[in-house]
């Protein structure tokens, strides 16, 4: 049963990211989590390597309104405008980089 719900979920639920697409759009990140996804402020979180699933659902979760926290404030405005392909984008580009 539990495979026939995830094989009712369409394939486009999820958009596949595209890393070189993200990296274009990832100029806004790069103030404070680094240009190559390692922050220099240590308060900020290293994005290189993350898991791709758990940067787009938490990407999802700001734009969303639902993530709440310190970073909230900061991370809302800057994805509000985003749509699903480009937080795709994003997380596929971090996820990329080496740790």
């Amino acid at each position: 049963a539990c495979l026939a719900a995830i094989a009712a979920v369409p394939a486009t639920a999820v958009a596949a990211g595209d890393p070189e697409a993200g990296k274009s759009k990832s100029a806004a990140c790069s103030i404070c989590h680094g240009a190559d996804g390692k922050a220099q402020i240590p308060f900020y979180p290293n994005l290189a390597g993350q898991n791709e699933v758990y940067l787009l659902n938490a990407l999802k979760a700001y734009r969303n309104g639902e993530r709440k926290g310190s970073y909230a404030s900061m991370m809302t405005p800057n994805v509000a405008a985003l749509s699903d392909q480009d937080l795709a984008d994003l997380a596929a580009y971090y996820h990329s980089l080496k740790p």
